[in-house]
């Protein structure tokens, strides 16, 4: 029987809780797993490689591997070393100069490594990921990295009614204003071949939890992908996050909805996941997922120690009969 071909977008934490849910739902069901990842980072780690040696962030591609490794004991060490973040040395540089490996995580930089050694981001994310036994692919978005800029009113709290450019994922992410628009340098970014061709023969593509503005929408920006998502046959999934980031303060539920149809008018949506004590009212929620073609499901996603977070046990499991269905 042919497996489930499950394609999910985002970056970070959010692309990691929904990767982790999906893995839950594999012992019910048969599932082929690809992760399309953003490549805007410029912070962190991420940011200091990109900036000194180019190429991909890895952080976002990182996450997400470890997310889908295997439970061999082996693996699991693995992925822990992937995640392991040097800490800074007293005295390891050397007459005061900053110690280089501060900071660094080991996936990032055998990520990197693993890409000037092939030549290709997606051979080395490949690579990784027989390394860590994991049981989906992850590609990048595109195979060059790109900058986000955001259009912010009132990012300086002294002039609210100012709208200026806020550049860099990272400050986009932290901005206390907000955003107005949304845009990608370059403009018109080149789609991984790899990833347009899961996204076209999926059979369901899921977009968050996540970021917004920062790992959700800019998949939507990318034309060769934002092409493949509207001409794909699959159905297509969005998980709704459980509060407000920062970078979307006075965005409701409904509004994360219309955000997605602002930058791709032709997204047709099948369903909208959401947790039942997250939508507020949920009849505004509704409407908006009824205005994309969807209908809203709610359950209980959210872990029970009051943080917001989904619990990707929680999760999985209102995921298997979703993704379970007859087409």
């Amino acid at each position: 029987m042919t497996p489930t071909r499950v394609v999910a977008f985002g970056g970070g934490h959010g692309l990691s809780a929904s990767l982790r849910a999906l893995r839950h739902c594999v012992p019910g069901l048969d599932l082929d797993i690809t992760a399309v990842v953003t490549v805007g980072d410029d912070g962190g780690s991420s940011g200091r490689l990109r900036a000194e040696r180019g190429g991909l962030p890895p952080g976002d591609l990182r996450q997400a591997l470890v997310a889908l490794s295997g439970d061999h004991p082996a693996t699991r060490r693995s992925a822990a070393l992937f995640q392991h973040r040097f800490a800074a040395v007293s005295g390891g540089g050397g007459g005061g100069a900053a110690d280089p490996l501060a900071g660094h995580a080991v996936g990032n930089l055998l990520l990197h490594g693993l890409t000037e050694l092939l030549g290709d981001p997606v051979v080395a994310l490949d690579h990784a990921g027989a390394m860590l036994g994991a049981v989906g692919r992850v590609l990048p978005m595109s195979r060059q990295p790109v900058g986000i800029e955001a259009r912010v009113r009132g990012a300086d709290p002294d002039r609210p009614d100012e709208v200026r450019t806020v550049r860099g994922q990272h400050q986009v992410a932290v901005t206390s204003g907000t955003v107005e628009s949304l845009r990608l340098t370059p403009a018109a970014p080149a789609a991984c071949a790899e990833a347009v061709t899961a996204v076209r023969a999926a059979d369901w593509l899921i977009f968050g939890p996540g970021s917004w503005y920062t790992s959700v929408l800019p998949h939507l920006l990318v034309p060769g992908l934002a092409d493949a998502i509207v001409s794909s046959p699959a159905r297509r999934l969005v998980t709704l996050n459980l509060v407000a980031e920062k970078e979307t303060l006075g965005l409701s539920l409904p509004d994360h909805l219309d955000t997605l149809r602002r930058y791709l008018p032709e997204l047709k949506v099948d369903m909208v996941l959401a947790d039942s004590t997250a939508v507020g009212d949920p009849a505004a929620v509704e409407r908006a997922a009824e205005s994309l073609g969807a209908r809203l499901v709610l359950v209980p996603v959210a872990v029970t120690d009051g943080t917001p977070r989904h619990d990707p046990a929680a999760l999985g499991a209102a995921l298997v009969p979703v993704l379970g269905a007859d087409r």
